[in-house]
């Protein structure tokens, strides 16, 4: 009886590829986010096709119980209007809302509210409890219209120029260096514009 060393036979290549795949897959990744990282490009800024086009026609019913006209794009017509989407139960909204009030005080723009699915009971409190700085205010029931603005989440801010054209749009909420450093030069060529 001869016993003769058994040589293990190598794996056929397709096996050997198929066990590098998740390797391959991780390196190819992990070069994605390495060149995002390193681009130095602001990964917050979501950019809009919607910049330099005209505004979506929109028109809502007004938010009942506050007196105010619903919204309408045709009466933003010879005005700079900041299109301001945001609900009662968006924290963020609840955080820029006083930043909204300031605003609200420079007569040479309006404030458009955009309530996004939210109940009219609960955004008249919100207002009530904060303030309004709108001038008018449409109820957006199914999100639709917000769709339609390309809005990603509440809230989102857009300056509309005098032309009906989308300037300029913020996402998220504001803070006091984003609109010195950010919205107010862009109210002030919109308004030069005029």
């Amino acid at each position: 009886m001869s016993t003769q060393p058994q040589t293990e036979t190598p794996a056929p290549p397709r096996r050997r590829w198929l066990a590098l795949l998740p390797l391959a897959l991780f390196m190819a990744l992990a070069g994605v986010f390495l060149v995002q990282l390193l681009s130095g490009r602001d990964i917050s800024v979501v950019p809009s096709a919607l910049i330099g086009a005209e505004a979506p026609k929109t028109t809502l019913p007004p938010l009942d119980g506050t007196g105010l006209p619903g919204f309408d794009t045709a009466t933003f017509d010879g005005k700079v209007t900041l299109v301001n989407v945001w609900a009662s139960w968006c924290a963020p909204c609840r955080v820029e809302h006083p930043l909204l009030m300031q605003l609200a005080q420079d007569d040479r723009f309006q404030i458009a509210g955009l309530n996004y699915k939210d109940r009219p009971e609960n955004a008249r409190r919100f207002l009530g409890e904060l303030g309004n700085p709108y001038a008018v205010i449409g109820q957006d029931d199914t999100g639709r219209s917000a769709i339609d603005w390309g809005v990603y989440g509440v809230p989102e801010t857009f300056l509309v120029g005098t032309d009906g054209r989308i300037l300029y749009k913020h996402v998220g909420p504001f803070s006091p260096e984003s609109i010195v450093g950010d919205l107010l030069p862009q109210i002030e060529k919109a308004l030069a514009a005029k």
